[in-house]
């Protein structure tokens, strides 16, 4: 009964819209967000759902080097409008708008877009101010992905290496570490995105509480990939409840297949999809790269976890799971030496420039899980076929999981980091002009 109570709960708060704000919203806007314009505009007009009170330096269009080229916003009224002129004709190039507004209800709201003159806007994320990626967004990428082998990596390792019917003991771990992760994934994400949009906004936390997050949201693949990832995991763990409520494996099946799909979010929204020369299939080995990956060291961490304190389990589990490490490290290590292959322009990248530095660790790194994980394949299995209990492994998988979990670590710093930049084609030669 109070496991039935719990995951109603749960349900209830996934299902639960969030209550309406009464601040001034952003309702329409000129330029709009992302909008490329063939001419200079004149002024910038901000519209809302209700009147609004221009603050100082309501509304600031910065060009590329940072200079402002707006001149002092002016409250209509009647329009809820807000209007900044601005100086003189500007020359092609990108421009960002930074707005704050005071609404009826006290608060001063805050928000940014950008456009473009004769080139295409850039998205928020690269607006005038931004700074890019943080050590702090590292490491919430980074849980992230921990996280993600918690709850996609614990549901793949017990359908595929566990037996269907389990000891009430280690059915109960299951659900408490895959309920765990799935809660995880979608707290971290939100926490992902939030410092990614207070990285664009350049808000301290008071006004950025009431910042308008829709050019973000909307305006970028982190953005969508963020709401369509948010809402597919949440459905997932809505399935891993039902499942927790005794409904039988097809829940989880379903949670398993959603939580790998909706990963996809990640490739489609990183370096293999937005950078130059990137394509399906890049964006493909990126999935497939990192679905092995979390799989990889869920299972370990489900072995460690869940397994070994059930003597009657090891053996099994043990001998099932190897044979399957085994192909997701081949497909890991294949598809990351296509990306690094892809991203990498010359071989002395990987020594000259930071993403090849971080490189190198996180390849050093699945090297010394590889070896550990032939050490277990070639001596620990052997000994299990033969009848030993395995008493003496605990502390080698302890090793080999805290191994796979800083690949991860290694893993999001190069999410986060720019590859070295591809080399340009070379000019046109003058036979090639003569003949044009």
């Amino acid at each position: 009964m109070r496991r039935a109570v719990l995951a109603v709960a749960i349900l209830a708060a996934l299902a639960a819209p969030a209550s309406a704000w009464a601040h001034a919203t952003l309702e329409k806007q000129f330029p709009a967000v992302n909008e490329e314009l063939k001419q200079a505009p004149h002024r910038i007009v901000l519209a809302y759902d209700q009147p609004v009170d221009a603050v100082p330096n309501a509304v600031v269009v910065l060009d590329a080097k940072g200079k402002n080229v707006a001149g002092q916003a002016k409250a209509i009224t009647a329009q809820r409008e807000l209007v900044a002129p601005l100086h003189g004709k500007l020359p092609k190039g990108a421009y960002t708008i930074r707005w704050r507004a005071l609404s009826s209800d006290g608060h001063v709201v805050s928000g940014i877009s950008t456009f473009g003159i004769g080139v295409p806007a850039p998205p928020v994320t690269e607006a005038v101010g931004a700074q890019g990626p943080t050590g702090t967004e590292d490491v919430v990428r980074w849980l992230y992905f921990v996280a993600l082998a918690l709850f996609v990596g614990a549901i793949g390792f017990r359908l595929l290496i566990l037996p269907p019917e389990l000891p009430e003991a280690v059915e109960r771990r299951f659900y408490r570490l895959s309920l765990a992760g799935g809660v995880a994934v979608l707290e971290v994400g939100i926490l992902a995105f939030l410092l990614r949009a207070e990285d664009a906004l350049q808000l301290p936390f008071v006004d950025f509480i009431y910042g308008d997050l829709a050019p973000l949201a909307n305006g970028t693949r982190f953005g969508q990939a963020f709401i369509a990832m948010t809402l597919g995991f949440a459905l997932a763990l809505a399935l891993l409840v039902l499942g927790w409520l005794g409904l039988g494996r097809l829940p989880l099946w379903g949670a398993f297949v959603l939580g790998l799909g909706f990963a996809s979010g990640l490739s489609l929204s990183g370096h293999s999809a937005a950078d130059p020369g990137d394509s399906w299939l890049s964006e493909l080995a990126d999935w497939l790269h990192l679905s092995s990956a979390i799989l990889w060291v869920g299972g370990l961490v489900c072995l460690f976890l869940l397994v070994w304190p059930q003597k009657e389990l090891r053996r099994d589990a043990f001998l099932r799971f190897s044979r399957l490490a085994t192909v997701l490290v081949a497909v890991l290590l294949a598809a990351g030496t296509y990306l690094s292959i892809l991203r990498l322009p010359h071989l002395h990248d990987l020594w000259s420039s930071g993403y090849g530095h971080v490189l190198l660790i996180k390849l050093s790194l699945v090297a010394t899980a590889l070896a550990w994980g032939g050490i277990h394949r070639q001596v620990i299995a052997p000994r299990l076929r033969a009848g030993a209990d395995g008493a003496g492994i605990r502390r080698s998988l302890i090793g080999e999981s805290a191994v796979a979990v800083s690949v991860l670590l290694a893993a999001a710093v190069l999410t986060d980091s720019a590859p070295p930049p591809q080399p340009l084609p070379p000019p046109p030669t003058a036979a090639a002009q003569h003949r044009r």
